[in-house]
């Protein structure tokens, strides 16, 4: 029996024949679905993906129960490793905000703003009201140990609002103090401890629009005077300074234009 002869591709002339008895379109068609086809089996493993994601800086908000136009805010609290804001009129929870290994240290409650302190020295900014996001993060720098330690008293005196409805926050640590727009989280002013010195945020007081904090010295000959300070929402009080502005048109109302920083 001879073998039937071979085409350039090495098949019969009667397998070559039937291949190309194929209609053209239909083999244009195949080559367009194949793509297709692995596309769409390639589509859930990439939302999978795009769901496994880690959030940024460890974030995980739950929302419970939306209260939108209820006209009043929730409380907050640290539970465990979470901060909470419930209902205070039946105590249910509305939201929880975790950090993936941390821990709240101090939670400081503001209209429309719910700002934590956490172990590893970042503040964050949620949305208050409903939990719907966290809108800024801010790193403290040399904060963690300290925090960390029997020192820091829990947080105490960390979070101190310079303003009504905190729309300016003032970050107290032994090393330096750091003052934050609320609305966007924008760096204001820093002022370092004098040398030789350190804020201690847990021992300070109001007097009216100032926050008088302790600055304890190691020398011995440390004037007393050097050891409190008072600061506002434009930095360290003193006779004569000329402060730049923080943005704060109410303010600023009624005193003449202020420069920027």
């Amino acid at each position: 029996m001879s073998a039937l002869p071979l085409d350039a591709a090495g098949l019969p002339h009667e397998a070559s024949g039937a291949r190309s008895c194929l209609p053209t379109p239909v083999r244009r068609g195949v080559r367009v679905a194949l793509p297709v086809a692995l596309a769409l089996l390639a589509l859930p493993l990439v939302t999978a993906a795009h769901h496994a994601r880690p959030a940024p800086y460890g974030d995980r908000l739950t929302v419970h129960t939306r209260a939108a136009g209820t006209g009043t805010e929730p409380g907050l609290r640290i539970r465990g490793r979470a901060v909470e804001a419930y209902d205070t009129g039946g105590g249910g929870p509305r939201w929880t905000y975790t950090r993936a290994g941390r821990r709240p240290v101090t939670v400081l409650p503001a209209p429309g703003h719910a700002l934590t302190l956490w172990d590893d020295g970042l503040v964050t900014d949620t949305a208050r009201a409903d939990g719907s996001s966290v809108r800024w993060h801010r790193a403290i720098p040399q904060s963690a140990p300290w925090l960390r330690g029997p020192a820091a008293r829990g947080g105490a005196g960390v979070l101190q609002p310079l303003t009504p409805g905190a729309r300016m926050l003032a970050v107290v640590t032994p090393h330096r103090i750091a003052a934050y727009r609320t609305a966007d989280g924008d760096l204001r002013w820093v002022l370092p401890a004098r040398r030789g010195c350190a804020f201690e945020p847990a021992r300070s007081v109001r007097h009216g629009a100032a926050l008088l904090l302790a600055q304890p010295c190691t020398s011995a000959t440390a004037a007393w005077t050097a050891q409190v300070i008072a600061v506002d929402d434009y930095g360290r009080i003193v006779p004569g300074r000329t402060p730049l502005g923080n943005g704060d048109v109410r303010r600023g109302a009624g005193r003449g234009p202020r420069p920027e920083k």
